[in-house]
C-alpha cells in the first residue's frame, strides 16, 4: 500500500483547510525530508523560476532555501479548493546571512494523488524587503 497523507481527496472546506494548516506546520518546521515526505517521488514543482522533480531535488532545494533565508516563519491561507485540487496565499518572513529582513509573499496551486501526497506544486512568489519591525508574522 502507498504512503497516504489525510484528509485525502475530494476535499471538502473543512478538509482543504485540514491540508493546508498541515502544509504550513511542516513548512514551518524547516526539515526538508519531513516537508519532503508530504510530496509523491516524482512530484513536480514551479518555485518561482526554479523547475524541480522528485523528492531528492525537493530536499535538496529547501535544505539550500533554509540555509540562506534565515528566521524564516511562514503563513498559508487556502483560497479556493475542488476535488483534488487546492490554491492557497502565502505570506513568510526571513532575513539574509548580512541580517536584511523580506516579506515574501504569493500563491500555490498544488494537485494531490489518491493517496493525498501532493503531485503538482506551483508557486508564484514576489519578495519585499523589509526592516525587522514590519514583519507581521512573529519568528
Amino acid at each position: 500500500m502507498a504512503d497516504q497523507k489525510p484528509p485525502l481527496p475530494p476535499f471538502t472546506e473543512e478538509t482543504a483547510r485540514l491540508k493546508v494548516q498541515l502544509a504550513e506546520d511542516a513548512w514551518n518546521t524547516k526539515d526538508p525530508a519531513w516537508v519532503a515526505l508530504a510530496y509523491t517521488e516524482d512530484s513536480e514543482w514551479r518555485n518561482r523560476d526554479v523547475f524541480l522533480r522528485g523528492r531528492s531535488e525537493i530536499v535538496e532545494f529547501l535544505t539550500a532555501k533554509w540555509e540562506r533565508e534565515l528566521g524564516y516563519r511562514l503563513r498559508k491561507e487556502l483560497w479556493a479548493f475542488t476535488g483534488n485540487r487546492i490554491a492557497v496565499r502565502f505570506e513568510y518572513a526571513y532575513h539574509n546571512t548580512e541580517g536584511r529582513w523580506f516579506r515574501a509573499y504569493g500563491n500555490e496551486n498544488w494537485e494531490f494523488d489518491e493517496n493525498g501526497l501532493m503531485r503538482k506544486r506551483y508557486a508564484s512568489i514576489n519578495d519585499l524587503p523589509i526592516t525587522a519591525e514590519e514583519r507581521r508574522i512573529a519568528v
